[in-house]
């Protein structure tokens, strides 16, 4: 009879293998179309003419598209589970990016940032699919952590990729950027969304949290109990989401604005720039690989607090060091060696990405530390803050047209001094005495 059970669970655990990979390809999806947003920036500066502010206009519509879509997204995922929700998803961003290809075409600015935002609602929806689906896949609890951790993984993967290889594309020089460009990576992209699809279609997915016909007859005729409290009555919760918000604004905002540094550059253009912008996001998987390793021994607070400490030492070295202090990079083009000078600023730029790699999962730690039942629509509202990662480059791109690149980076200090407090001081929970079961 043991046997037969082992035999059993063993067989369901294989079950499984295909759903972990699916939600794995989606992680990667995520951030390899995100990645888009910042390194089309350069594109629009050349073909469309856009300011450093108007730049950072497809991040913008990107991510606005979560605080749209966070919780409504929640109720999707909900009523009908995660198979409509990943495929619904993956049909809106199959059009998203092909309405971003389009713009290219009919030369229009406006249909680029109509293509980033429907793109925008995609993300938004996988986000809220795959973090919980990995969990439950893996059992909950430490396996459970391990599976999301390898899937934020996949997810630096896809964000290392886009700017490496929309920087080839685009070439050496920015007056070379062009949508058409870059078509070949949206193509991609479009490609793996297609593949998705046919994968989710005929993957059969567990739907442990959709409700059930008893809580769908409950809803529509009024009888569901009204709760007096929400994730909002817990100070600890609000103040982490207002920490989410500056956390995803930062760490976009940190490459994005490097990249268009670098690439206005004559001497350095979109190729290097971009494979440098590169490194920041494989530098944050390999901070999460780590994050993940040591998360078990070190608390959410000391990480968070040690990180952000150090992310603000890493962004004065980007500021203060002078420009003309350099390093040779040694490019090769046609079989031919090229020396490009890189400021040595920008080593500090893809540093700060090892710090940026553990807060997401840090701050999220902290905030729904204690909610018990408010932790799902906790999520819907986290998911609606990560609105930060548009609002705060396209704040820093203002800044930047007033005052320069450079300075444009203290917006970035001041969003990792606001995470070093809440790990110090805000993360507490003070409201203990609401009931959570």
């Amino acid at each position: 009879m043991k046997e037969n059970n082992n035999s059993s669970k063993s067989a369901q655990q294989q079950n499984f293998v295909i759903p972990i990979i699916v939600m794995f390809l989606l992680f990667f999806m995520i951030a390899f179309v995100t990645g888009f947003a910042g390194s089309m920036g350069v594109v629009v500066t050349n073909q469309f003419g856009a300011s450093d502010t108007l730049s950072q206009l497809g991040t913008l519509a990107t991510f606005i598209a979560y605080a749209c879509m966070g919780i409504p997204a929640g109720l999707i995922l909900k009523r009908k589970g995660y198979k409509f929700t990943s495929l619904t998803a993956v049909v809106v961003g199959f059009v998203g990016v092909a309405v971003q290809l389009m713009s290219g075409y009919v030369e229009s600015f406006a249909v680029y940032v109509v293509g980033a935002f429907i793109a925008g609602f995609s993300l938004c929806m996988l986000n809220t699919v795959v973090n919980p689906m990995l969990n439950t896949l893996g059992g909950g609890g430490n396996r459970g952590n391990q599976l999301v951790q390898f899937g934020a993984s996949c997810n630096s993967i896809g964000a290392t990729l886009a700017p490496f290889i929309l920087g080839l594309l685009i070439g050496g020089n920015i007056k070379d950027a062009s949508v058409s460009a870059a078509a070949p990576a949206m193509y991609i992209a479009m490609a793996i969304f297609v593949v998705a699809f046919f994968v989710i279609w005929f993957t059969a997915i567990p739907e442990p949290h959709m409700e059930t016909a008893e809580e769908r007859t409950a809803r529509l005729s009024g009888a569901a109990p009204k709760d007096a409290h929400s994730p909002l009555s817990f100070r600890h919760f609000l103040l982490g989401a207002i920490a989410i918000f500056f956390y995803v604004g930062v760490e976009v905002g940190i490459p994005n604005m490097s990249n268009l540094y670098m690439s206005k550059n004559e001497l350095i253009g979109p190729a290097v720039a971009g494979t440098i912008v590169a490194v920041y996001w494989f530098l944050m998987m390999c901070g999460r690989l780590l994050g993940g390793v040591i998360g078990g021994k070190i608390s959410a607070k000391a990480m968070l607090s040690k990180a952000s400490l150090l992310a603000i030492v890493f962004i004065l070295c980007l500021i203060f060091i002078p420009e003309n202090v350099t390093y040779d990079f040694t490019r090769v083009v046609d079989g031919q060696e090229t020396v490009v000078p890189i400021p040595i600023k920008m080593v500090f730029m893809f540093l700060t990405g090892l710090c940026t790699s553990v807060m997401w999962g840090a701050i999220f730690n902290l905030a729904t530390e204690g909610l018990g039942k408010y932790t799902p629509m906790a999520s819907g509202i986290f998911m609606t803050m990560v609105c930060g990662g548009g609002i705060l480059p396209f704040v820093q791109g203002f800044v930047a047209d007033k005052v320069g690149i450079i300075n444009s980076y203290w917006i970035v200090i001041l969003g990792f001094a606001l995470i070093l407090a809440y790990a110090l001081v805000g993360s507490k929970n003070v409201n203990k005495d609401i009931p959570v079961e």
